[in-house]
């Protein structure tokens, strides 16, 4: 799916720098691509994609956790931030959580 996305944006991007329609049809792509971003379907979407992601990476974190135990180098354990607090909530460098 990340292919095929990257492609669509890539043949989309192509054809606004290589076209001749000029200003006029770039604005016109561009409240489409707006309206698609802007739709509440989508948006939801895109938040269940987003959940379902981090509920995956926590399974897979807690299993990597069960089978490595103690023996995680200590720097990599710093690095990942819901090793370092596994109580609820932890604030990221930009003052958001990830609740």
């Amino acid at each position: 799916m990340r292919y095929k996305l990257t492609f669509v944006v890539g043949l989309a991007l192509g054809y606004v720098i290589g076209t001749r329609a000029g200003r006029e049809r770039y604005e016109q792509l561009k409240k489409s691509a707006r309206q698609v971003a802007e739709n509440p379907a989508v948006r939801n979407a895109a938040e269940a994609a987003a959940q379902n992601g981090r509920d995956v990476a926590g399974k897979a974190l807690h299993t990597v956790s069960e089978k490595m135990g103690d023996r995680m180098p200590d720097a990599m354990a710093h690095r990942v931030r819901s090793l370092r607090d596994r109580n609820g909530a932890v604030e990221d460098d930009w003052g958001t959580t990830n609740t």
